[in-house]
């Protein structure tokens, strides 16, 4: 069994750890999550077993119908309002975790680039890495 994932927001107000290994890693061009880093993208992990997440700490939340209409719920710290994680209403299972969350952001290795279709001029992901326009099929 590795180590487990650890990490929280800037102040240490929310903090997570995570015994499972990411079943996801990406980097997502979309609009939403240009706007919510202040940059390109966002870089995230995605984790099942959701019950299995001990997380400490109150975050504050807020609900974005996804192009599926499905809700994402972000959370974020009310102290320092870092980004911290996102679950989904359609798929409760899953927790997903930004990757500059994590105590060691070199874990994060990403698999996809999901949403390139929106993807900026200047934003420079790597060039190997699968693209698809929007999220990739199940």
């Amino acid at each position: 069994m590795s180590k487990p994932y650890m990490g929280g927001c800037a102040c240490g107000a929310i903090r997570y750890e995570i015994s499972g290994e990411p079943v996801f890693m990406n980097d997502c061009q979309c609009r939403d999550c240009q706007r919510r880093s202040g940059t390109g993208h966002g870089s995230y992990l995605t984790f099942t077993g959701r019950k299995e997440v001990k997380l400490q700490g109150e975050a504050r939340h807020w609900g974005l119908a996804g192009d599926s209409g499905n809700i994402k719920t972000h959370a974020f710290c009310p102290t320092c309002g870092s980004p911290v994680y996102l679950t989904f209403a359609a798929m409760p299972d899953l927790f997903t975790v930004h990757a500059a969350s994590l105590d060691d952001p070199d874990r994060f290795t990403p698999q996809v680039v999901t949403y390139g279709v929106r993807g900026l001029r200047w934003d420079h992901l790597d060039p190997t890495l699968p693209r698809f326009d929007r999220m990739p099929p199940q």
